[in-house]
C-alpha cells in the first residue's frame, strides 16, 4: 500500500523538487501541493492524506496553524513539520498542536521520506539537535498563556492591537506584559520578548 502524501512550501523551488524526490520512492505517491498553508489545510481537509509535509514558516497560515486545522477537521492525517528556524520554542509548539515529526530544512529527500514511512507508522519523530536544543534552553517560566501575549505582542504592536489579538481588555494586557517582563527580569516587553525568543519559548 502506498503512503499518500501532501507537500506544502511558499518556496515554489522547494516544492516542485521535494515532490519529485518523493515521488520518485516506490512506496510514496504525492497526491496534492500547495504553496501556502491556506491551501494545504483545504487539500488536506478535501484529499485526506497518510502524511502532510508542512513548511513552518508561511506568508498566509503557518504549519502549526494548519495542524491545528487538521486535529480538529481530519485528525487522521499525520503532520510533519520541516523549518529553517531551529529555536526550541517552534519545537515545543508543533509538539503541542500535534505534530507528528520535526526536521530542519537540510534534511535530504531520502531521509524525509524514511521520516514519512515511521510516522506513518505511528512513531514521532524530532530532529536529535532540534531535541538537544530544546533540553539545553531550559524550562519557560511562563504559563501557556503569558507564552500568547508576549507572542502576541512581540512584533511590537501597539497594546490596544494586542488585547485585540488576545480577546483581551488592554489594561489586562498591560498586567499580564508587566507580570512577564519581571519574570524574564527584562525592563519592558520588547526586552521581555527578546529574551525569550533567544532562549526558545516564543
Amino acid at each position: 500500500m502506498r503512503i499518500r502524501v501532501l507537500l506544502a512550501d511558499d518556496e515554489k523551488l522547494i516544492l516542485g523538487a521535494l515532490s519529485a524526490l518523493l515521488a520518485a520512492e516506490g512506496d510514496l505517491e504525492v497526491v496534492g501541493e500547495a504553496a501556502g498553508g491556506v491551501k494545504a489545510a483545504e487539500l488536506a481537509k478535501k484529499l485526506v492524506p497518510d502524511v502532510c509535509v508542512l513548511d513552518l514558516s508561511m506568508p498566509d497560515k503557518g504549519g502549526i496553524s494548519v495542524i491545528r486545522d487538521l486535529q480538529q477537521a481530519r485528525p487522521s492525517i499525520r503532520c510533519v513539520v520541516v523549518t529553517s528556524h531551529t529555536a526550541p520554542g517552534y519545537l515545543a509548539s508543533a509538539l503541542s498542536v500535534g505534530a507528528w515529526g520535526f526536521v530542519p530544512k537540510t534534511t535530504s529527500a531520502t531521509e524525509l521520506a524514511v521520516i514519512i514511512r515511521k510516522v506513518h507508522q505511528g512513531a514521532r519523530y524530532v530532529d536529535p539537535e532540534m531535541a538537544a536544543k530544546v533540553i539545553s534552553a531550559g524550562e519557560s517560566p511562563l504559563t501557556r498563556r503569558e507564552t500568547d501575549i508576549l507572542a502576541l505582542s512581540s512584533d511590537g504592536a501597539p497594546i490596544d492591537t494586542v488585547a485585540r489579538r488576545a480577546v483581551l481588555s488592554p489594561g489586562t494586557v498591560r498586567n499580564y506584559l508587566s507580570r512577564i517582563a519581571g519574570k524574564l527580569k527584562a525592563a519592558n516587553r520588547h526586552e521581555a520578548a527578546h529574551v525569550a525568543r533567544r532562549q526558545g519559548w516564543i
